[in-house]
């Protein structure tokens, strides 16, 4: 049955394939995937807070930021600098973005360079 464009399933197993009682756009037949895809893209995409390495800022003051700041350890911060000088870049922190942003500003304040990207 149509109506609007819409297409109304009755029965499971009917010739459009469809569940008892569901409504199907003609131009999205299969709603229920476009829902599961969104909750997957939401779940599956973290943030990560980038640290990166440049010429300017010591040891100590990247150390003494991520303590101060993002609340690692002294040994933690240690191997995250060392990570950072090595690699030219890490993955200091992740978590949702109204966490990481004030970490980053905080970061950055000090002249160390950060930024905020998805996990890939």
């Amino acid at each position: 049955m149509k109506e609007h464009g819409l297409t109304y399933g009755r029965n499971v197993g009917q010739k459009t394939g469809q569940l008892a009682g569901s409504i199907v756009s003609e131009t999205n037949p299969k709603p229920w995937e476009q829902e599961h895809a969104d909750t997957l893209v939401a779940t599956e995409s973290p943030l990560q807070l980038i640290i990166w390495n440049d010429h300017f800022n010591t040891f100590e003051w990247v150390i003494t930021a991520l303590v101060e700041i993002c609340g690692h350890t002294e040994e933690q911060a240690e191997q995250c600098a060392f990570i950072i000088h090595t690699k030219g870049k890490y993955a200091v922190k992740k978590g949702d973005y109204d966490t990481l942003k004030p970490m980053c500003d905080s970061i950055t304040d000090r002249g160390i360079g950060a930024t905020i990207e998805a996990v890939v």
